[in-house]
């Protein structure tokens, strides 16, 4: 078992590693870069020069490409020197207008260092000329500047990825000689009446904490850094989106930390367990209300995240889906070519052939004129209601699946020589299909129960679209639409990952199910 999950668990990463690899070359490569600016208003309001500065600033905060400014090189370069007041020095000025004279800039030592550095690093140099008019004025926009340029190659930008994929909160996270006492130890939690791990010197104050939301235990102590929306969310970590608690603020009455043990209360919607470390000063307000620096706060939701939306709905379809489909399908298996199995057969071709949008509208139809249930989950006044009309038409086509896979093993098995000599024993056919047929024919089914288990993580797309789900479905068509490749590749490493750990489980559960399957090597049985 152990030399097999090592292969599998490596092979797996060494997949995974490669399936973003692709991905990043076919985002970063294939496609014009210059499509992230067809819904920039900001690219729109720049020229001539200040618009190709900006676009090198994208181009870097999109993994494009690394990019250095000449008069950033004098800022580092001066204030080393001066300190805070480089700015001013004459010798500082001097060096920075010098390349508004397109004549002349080159023979600036500063310049010229510059160049040296930068072309001993790899970088490609690029001037651009200043833009005047006849009068000698400096254009709109038209500045001008110098910039080392370095493309990113795929193998440099999957590795800046893996670097921060993973993090964790230590005690020496924040640099602030005020904090002296740092530490990670548990205490009594007054917001929950558990034990919590909290820390000083961490992020955020408390790391590990119970509450009365699935999945009920949290943590903050390791973040999973999946990457960055530019477009779409507007410089947000793609697993704070996807985890964020959607709807309307909750409120209720709460302490403040410096209101614990006495009688004073408040009516607030602060979630005090997402409490982080504040660097500026207290205000008067703070001060009283908290005893430490960790002020900084999020706000309790009554909605659920994006991948609670889009569970909630996928497992429910799931569990419907099984316990219809499966006893669906043995009777179609026991009436083969009688009236039930016709009915069985024509739900599952009209399933199958009518396109997916199609009976969805068909279903929400259905659904909002005869049962009056909500269409999209923003009009819902009752909100447990706005998930019924998605669950079921999520669950419609896996019931029809799992009918003919059913249906299609049970009768491969009626035929089997373990059936006859059954039959001769005397057990009657009820006998037959519920304990024999049946057990072997899910064989061929427990292997995907994970798959669709965890699958539900990841969404439906034309489902979520059409009902407006606040969901994780819509999340990868959304960044394709605008190209946000931030959560291209997020969605990739989240999907794939997902993937690989199913079929890993899968089996798992196989090999516990059916006991002629084995994992290892010893006696024969290895897979």
């Amino acid at each position: 078992m152990k030399k097999y999950m090592t292969k599998r668990i490596l092979f797996s990463i060494f997949s995974l590693l490669v399936v973003v690899m692709v991905v990043m070359l076919l985002v970063y490569t294939l496609i014009s870069r210059s499509v992230i600016f067809q819904t920039d208003d900001m690219w729109n309001k720049k020229s001539n020069n200040d618009r190709v500065m900006y676009e090198y600033q994208q181009y870097q905060k999109y993994g494009y490409m690394t990019y250095v400014d000449y008069t950033a090189f004098l800022k580092e370069k001066y204030s080393a020197t001066y300190g805070e007041g480089y700015d001013k020095q004459e010798d500082y000025i001097a060096d920075k207008n010098v390349i508004q004279d397109s004549s002349a800039y080159q023979k600036n030592a500063s310049v010229k260092e510059f160049v040296k550095k930068y072309k001993a690093a790899g970088y490609k140099l690029r001037y651009l000329t200043p833009m005047k008019y006849k009068s000698g004025k400096i254009k709109p926009g038209g500045s001008g500047y110098l910039v080392a340029l370095q493309e990113k190659s795929v193998f440099l930008r999957l590795l800046d990825y893996l670097k921060g994929f993973i993090s964790a909160e230590s005690t020496k996270m924040i640099d602030d000689p005020e904090l002296t006492n740092r530490y990670v130890r548990f205490e009594k939690d007054p917001y929950s009446g558990l034990f919590a791990v909290v820390g000083s010197g961490t992020l955020h104050k408390y790391l590990l904490y119970f509450d009365g939301r699935f999945p009920f235990i949290h943590q903050n102590w390791l973040h999973l850094n999946l990457g960055t929306s530019y477009t779409t969310y507007r410089g947000q970590e793609i697993s704070t989106v996807i985890t964020m608690p959607t709807g309307d603020l909750a409120t209720s009455k709460q302490q403040y930390p410096n209101m614990v043990g006495t009688d004073e209360y408040v009516d607030t919607a602060i979630d005090f367990h997402s409490l982080t470390y504040n660097r500026a000063q207290l205000t008067d307000a703070e001060k009283e209300q908290f005893p430490d620096k960790y002020t900084v706060y999020s706000y309790k939701r009554s909605g659920l995240s994006m991948i609670e939306n889009s569970f909630v709905i996928g497992l429910i379809a799931t569990i419907i889906a099984y316990a219809l489909g499966l006893p669906l399908g043995m009777l179609m298996a026991r009436r083969k070519d009688k009236l039930a199995d016709k009915i069985g057969n024509a739900y599952i071709i009209f399933i199958m052939a009518v396109p997916s949008l199609a009976y969805i509208f068909l279903f929400a139809a259905i659904g909002t004129t005869l049962l009056h249930l909500p269409y999209k989950f923003a009009n819902a006044e009752v909100k447990i209601l706005a998930y019924v009309l998605p669950t079921i038409s999520l669950s419609l086509p896996s019931i029809g699946s799992l009918m003919k896979w059913m249906r299609r093993y049970m009768i491969d098995q009626m035929n089997s020589d373990y059936v006859k000599f059954a039959r001769a024993e005397g057990l009657s056919e009820r006998e037959i299909f519920n304990i024999h047929i049946s057990k072997n024919a899910m064989i061929y089914l427990v292997h995907g129960i994970p798959a669709n288990i965890l699958g539900c993580l990841t969404g439906a797309i034309i489902t979520e679209r059409v009902y407006a789900v606040p969901g994780v479905g819509n999340l990868l068509t959304r960044a394709l639409n605008s190209h946000d490749n931030g959560v291209i590749i997020a969605c990739t490493v989240f999907y794939t990952s997902l993937s690989i750990i199913s079929l890993i489980l899968g089996d798992l559960l196989l090999a516990k199910y059916d006991p002629r399957i084995s994992l290892t090597e010893e006696g024969g049985g290895g897979r």
